[in-house]
């Protein structure tokens, strides 16, 4: 088998494509239907169809390879076989017992991995397919599809910034099989006008603004970080993670102007002092308008929490505009935060984070669920109605020797619909912080509004 159309030639022999009039599972009657299954029965086939679908990529771009359950999951074997790239498994859903997992195999959040599909009609599975493995830290850039059936999947996919790669179209195949005598030009016509008929078009979800954010977020503290961002034009959180009180005020003194709010670890600081630190922290907040967002992380039972919170040298109920809170305690925990916002930690940005999609989703009923919860902070897209704090932005690194790892301003918002991005090390490190904060600020607003 010299060329793609032999090659095609003997595998329709395999009974892949029929043609006649056929229900699908949209209802819509189609006058062919594609089956690929009964090439995994034929290694010799199977062998070269992997060779034909690697030979079209690039394939030092992947770290992995994963095969959209359960047609393709022969043909990512196979290509994994021939290309030694690492295969992963993606179950249809979580086992309900032992790890649970959606994923199986070795892989390390981060990866890059090279998506396999049988066929795209409207590329529905694979919207389905790709947040899940995304969800464990791996990227996908690239999907390779044996069959396009030129119904809308592939554009669709492309708009949204995937490289799709496809070794036949349909029409390629209705050429194939009329030259050979297997169609007529009569079923020719009718494949085309139903492909002309029956483009799958989306109506596309765009994230919504925040001006419609607040007319579904309630609580009084998104209320007014909304009506801070519109005003100032801004998204930006800045991470003071300094240990010094000195260093403190006049990191908020240089970026006040460009922020929504000043995200705080108090209990770095190694001269606290609640008149020195906090009574001038808050005028600068009111003087700039921006918000304090105490980072505690609370992860406690609630009577323990409620301690940490209002009592101790901190005395964090007295000052801060709203504070991060673990959701590991459950939903009675974070009764104690009375008078203030709770923005919970629904996932983290370092590498080898234990916040897996099991965690995410039960983390965000409960952060839908409590009155005292606005928000939550994730790597992954939360409901409309929670405002989606985005950690781990640099415009300038990828990551460091600790674990943490980057995302960009246009990913935060293109990919995750993020509200607001938080940025520590680019900004108190930078030689100029005034300048960084002002750079960041341009750049997550472009962002915010280019995702809209």
């Amino acid at each position: 088998m010299e060329t793609k159309k032999e090659f095609f030639l003997e595998c329709y022999k395999l009974g892949i494509i029929k043609f006649g009039r056929f229900t699908l599972k949209s209802g819509i009657e189609s006058p062919f239907y594609v089956d690929l299954r009964p090439l995994a029965s034929d290694p010799k086939i199977l062998k070269l169809l992997a060779n034909y679908l690697l030979d079209m990529l690039p394939l030092d771009n992947f770290d992995l390879i994963c095969g959209v359950p359960y047609a393709a999951l022969p043909m990512a074997t196979a290509m994994s076989l021939e290309s030694y790239l690492p295969l992963i498994i993606k179950r249809k859903e979580a086992k309900q017992y032992g790890t649970k997992k959606i994923l199986e195999g070795i892989y390390t959040p981060g990866q890059n991995c090279l998506l396999v599909e049988d066929v795209i009609t409207s590329g529905a599975s694979l919207l389905e397919t790709i947040p899940e493995i995304e969800n464990e830290g791996i990227t996908v850039s690239d999907i390779v599809v044996v069959l396009d059936r030129q119904q809308g999947g592939r554009e669709m996919l492309e708009n949204k910034g995937f490289r799709v790669h496809s070794l036949f179209t349909i029409s390629d195949v209705c050429k194939i099989l009329k030259d050979e005598g297997h169609l007529t030009d009569e079923e020719v016509e009718r494949i085309n006008d139903f492909l002309a008929g029956n483009v799958v078009k989306f109506e596309e979800e765009k994230r919504i603004s925040y001006e419609e954010k607040l007319d579904i977020c309630d609580h009084s503290v998104a209320q007014k970080l909304l009506e801070i961002a519109i005003e100032k034009r801004s998204n930006l959180i800045v991470s003071a993670d300094v240990t010094s009180t000195q260093e403190l005020l006049a990191l908020a003194e240089k970026v006040g102007p460009h922020i929504v709010a000043l995200k705080t670890h108090m209990d770095i600081l190694m001269d606290f002092d609640p008149d020195a630190t906090i009574l001038p922290l808050k005028d600068l907040a009111t003087k700039y308008n921006f918000l304090l967002m105490e980072d505690r992380k609370f992860a406690d039972i609630g009577n323990t929490q409620e301690l940490q919170f209002a009592y101790g040298i901190y005395k964090i109920s007295n000052w801060a505009d709203f504070v991060t809170a673990q959701v590991i305690a459950g939903y009675e925990s974070l009764n104690c935060f009375r008078n203030v916002g709770v923005v919970a930690i629904l996932g983290m940005s370092s590498k080898g984070t234990l916040t897996n999609s099991d965690y995410r989703e039960a983390a965000t009923k409960i952060a839908l669920s409590h009155p005292n919860v606005f928000g939550g902070v994730s790597q992954n897209k939360t409901p409309n109605e929670l405002l989606l704090f985005t950690p781990g932005i640099n415009l300038a690194e990828a990551g460091d020797d600790k674990g943490q790892q980057y995302n960009t301003p246009e990913y935060a918002f293109e990919q995750l619909e993020t509200d607001f991005i938080i940025v520590g090390r680019g900004i108190y490190k930078s030689q100029d912080a005034e300048k960084a904060a002002l750079t960041y600020k341009i750049a997550g607003w472009n962002a915010y509004e280019a995702s809209l």
